[in-house]
């Protein structure tokens, strides 16, 4: 039965997978990892084998076990959202159907990576394979919107297309990286005769995307700051702009920490600053992904402390 708790709206953050010495799932230090994050006031739901749990590694039994997990751990206390990422229709309606049976409240579909192969030019298949996850479960579905560039991401007509043919795509995670087509995003999503969402991923301008109309955030940022996720998302909610703009101050140091070159570390970064606040006793990394080097822990280490994170101070809420 469908979730009536999940409205694809608020500070939903992309939890992070621990790993110990043996690249094996640490289950103590996850099950921390998600109270963590489900304590936090004004967190609206939690997502679980995304991008942020390094998914890419994760087998399907490990996958279910992720969110066994976070269900026992987190209860009724927030929704669950479970990512669905795989390259063949096959295995994201096994994966679909794991995650209705234990429990998810949503689940958010990535592309096919096939489709980066030109897939943009045949809409039909970005339909067969959001369809063939829609017709295995009745939760609502979020869309991964990848950038353009990528070959993954959809066009504007075919993502309308989707939304106006599969009734239970709630929202999208909105990662274009276009300023000007993620507002087309969210006035022609918003415009549609059944409304969806628009969820942004882009935390390296998050108040910018905000402001623009967003009905919140879904990212990986928000294993390490969620709750200064939360205070921007109130502030721009009240049309508080000193206040986001302060918030954002904060923010922006933790931006400059996760999001430099390669992209592909921003989790690894993201493990090593949580290891830093003494929240993670361990930030092992799944090959081929390989722990970073000295000299940028150092500079980690400086640009959290520009954002005023400590090990009393993260997660906890802002005054």
């Amino acid at each position: 039965m469908t979730d009536s708790k999940f409205q694809a709206r608020g500070v939903i953050p992309a939890c992070l997978m621990p790993f110990d010495a043996d690249f094996e799932i640490d289950e103590p230090a996850y099950r921390r990892h998600l109270d963590d994050l489900v304590k936090v006031d004004g967190v609206a739901a939690i997502t679980v084998n995304g991008h942020a749990s390094e998914v890419h590694a994760l087998t399907l039994d490990e996958q279910q076990r992720s969110l066994e997990i976070a269900r026992d751990q987190v209860g009724e206390r927030v929704p669950l959202v479970c990512g669905i990422c795989t390259t063949n229709n096959r295995e994201a309606a096994r994966i679909s159907n794991m995650a209705t049976e234990c429990g998810a409240s949503a689940l958010l579909v990535f592309p096919s990576e096939v489709l980066a192969l030109g897939g943009r030019l045949r809409p039909e298949m970005a339909l067969s394979h959001v369809a063939n996850v829609a017709n295995t479960t009745d939760l609502p579905l979020i869309l991964f919107q990848y950038p353009l560039g990528s070959g993954l991401g959809y066009p504007l007509e075919t993502l309308l297309m989707l939304c106006e043919r599969i009734p239970s795509i709630c929202a999208i995670k909105d990662w274009c990286n276009d300023p000007p087509l993620h507002e087309q995003h969210i006035r022609e999503l918003h415009a549609l005769d059944r409304r969806v969402n628009v969820l942004t991923t882009h935390s390296a301008w998050l108040l910018a995307s905000l402001v623009m109309g967003c009905d919140g955030l879904l990212s990986g940022a928000g294993s390490v700051i969620a709750n200064l996720q939360v205070a921007l998302w109130r502030a721009v909610q009240r049309g508080d702009l000193r206040a986001a703009q302060a918030v954002n101050d904060r923010i922006y140091p933790t931006v400059r920490a996760f999001y430099c070159d390669p992209v592909v570390d921003m989790h690894n970064r993201m493990k090593e600053s949580l290891m830093l606040l003494g929240r993670f006793n361990a930030a092992h990394v799944r090959p081929p992904l390989i722990k970073l080097p000295s000299n940028e822990l150092e500079r980690l280490a400086n640009l959290l402390r520009d954002a005023g994170l400590t090990p009393y101070s993260v997660y906890e809420p802002l005054i």
